[in-house]
């Protein structure tokens, strides 16, 4: 499955949060679910998986619904660095290991901010949600993200197994 095909594909629609309980998953384009300690959660999300989408990113929206976010993909792991020029929301910042765990989360990113958040290395993607949601779900580093993005053969939640893992 090609980034390409992923951004063809990804659908606006609706989606559920919750923080504690098992999700339907069938791992779509268009949504990602995450899971730890704390409990489970699910997002609608974009995807952008190029670099004139991932220079766009969030920016110039004054709002967005709390079930939503933006998945940043990465044709490789790497050292990524984040601001929020022209990003009018504070945003919370998951960056991804290739596995799909959580590896650095910065939390409440403040709008319009041109400080680099830095994301470390080895990072194949970095989900953004709403500001504050990470701490009130309880989100924190390992976490573990499912979506079909993920190569599969070393995905810690691949695609095919059952939800409440």
């Amino acid at each position: 499955m090609t980034l390409s095909f992923l951004r063809a594909a990804v659908i606006a629609c609706c989606a559920g949060v919750g923080a504690t309980g098992a999700l339907a998953s069938d791992c779509q384009l268009d949504r990602i679910s995450i899971r730890g300690e704390w409990g489970q959660a699910s997002f609608t999300i974009e995807v952008a998986d190029d670099p004139n989408e991932r220079a766009q990113g969030l920016m110039f929206r004054e709002t967005m619904p709390t079930t939503h976010g933006m998945l940043f993909l990465f044709e490789a792991p790497q050292q990524v660095g984040f601001w929020m020029k022209n990003t009018l929301i504070p945003l919370d910042m998951l960056f991804i290991r290739p596995d799909g765990s959580v590896s650095r989360i910065h939390e409440n990113a403040i709008p319009h901010d041109t400080t680099l958040i830095d994301g470390g290395p080895g990072v194949s993607a970095v989900l953004e949600i709403n500001g504050g949601l990470a701490a009130r779900f309880g989100i924190g580093e390992d976490s573990e993200l499912q979506h079909p993005a993920f190569d599969q053969d070393v995905a810690v939640w691949p695609c095919d197994a059952p939800v409440s893992d």
